[in-house]
């Protein structure tokens, strides 16, 4: 297969002033350039492009897709990154939509909204028997009293600010970034504030104890319940590594 500039950029929904660019920079060459200085692209040309396409989606600037590509040179399983990222993304905005649709239909119907339903996909008591045997009853007491005492507007965008976070570092997970790199360092910043910011948690109010947080960081592997919340044990590995890093260098 064998494609123009003009047909990629169609079926990209991109320009051919940003296919230029993109060789112009070095990041996607065309595959050869006729007589007539047109353009054209073959399928690895294309397949390549498609991860540009897809780390773009994921928030990449164009420096760090160069750097993720010229890292990650088996493209099948790059790809494969991508797509268990998507997937994982996949599930977890079906479950959000169901629980709008609940909401809709009990709106219409005059029937009760339930809590439950509303924010699927965080419940804070799951987790309670790791939390007592980890850092002690009252750790749990704490956050349980903190959490009962939202509206659930504050449940809504707590569990909005923790959706954000765990897609991204999904993203940076399936892009392929070191988690020594700046990216994950970031996150990793924003993921210890996170914890800090939950009352009951060691170091809450403050800096999260050093333990608390590679602990914490080992049982995002351990525990597939965990895991899934990163697009798996892959996601969950790099976030547990970020963290590390992250605690050797500022805890």
């Amino acid at each position: 297969m064998e494609a123009s500039i003009q047909e990629v950029a169609r079926l990209t929904g991109t320009t051919s002033r940003t296919l230029r660019h993109y060789d112009a920079i070095g990041l996607l060459e065309p595959s050869r350039v006729g007589d007539n200085g047109y353009r054209w692209y073959d399928d690895q040309s294309l397949v390549r492009l498609q991860r540009i396409l897809l780390l773009r989606r994921l928030g990449l600037g164009l420096p760090d897709i160069r750097r993720v590509l010229e890292r990650e040179q088996d493209e099948t399983v790059a790809l494969r990154h991508h797509l268990d990222w998507l997937r994982s993304e996949q599930r977890r905005l079906e479950r959000q939509a169901a629980s709008v649709e609940r909401t809709i239909t009990a709106r219409e119907n005059g029937g009760p909204l339930m809590a439950e339903d509303m924010f699927d996909g965080f419940d804070h008591t799951q987790h309670k028997e790791e939390v007592e045997r980890r850092w002690g009853a009252d750790a749990y007491a704490t956050s349980d009293a903190w959490w009962r005492g939202m509206t659930d507007a504050e449940r809504a965008e707590w569990k909005a600010t923790t959706a954000r976070l765990a897609t991204e570092w999904g993203a940076a997970a399936a892009a392929g970034a070191d988690p020594a790199s700046d990216v994950a360092q970031e996150l990793a910043a924003r993921h210890v504030a996170w914890l800090g910011s939950i009352p009951g948690t060691p170091g809450h109010g403050s800096t999260p104890v050093k333990d608390y947080v590679v602990g914490l960081a080992e049982m995002y592997v351990a525990d597939p319940r965990f895991a899934e919340n990163y697009g798996g044990e892959q996601g969950a590995t790099f976030v547990r590594d970020a963290l590390h890093e992250y605690a050797a260098r500022h805890l």
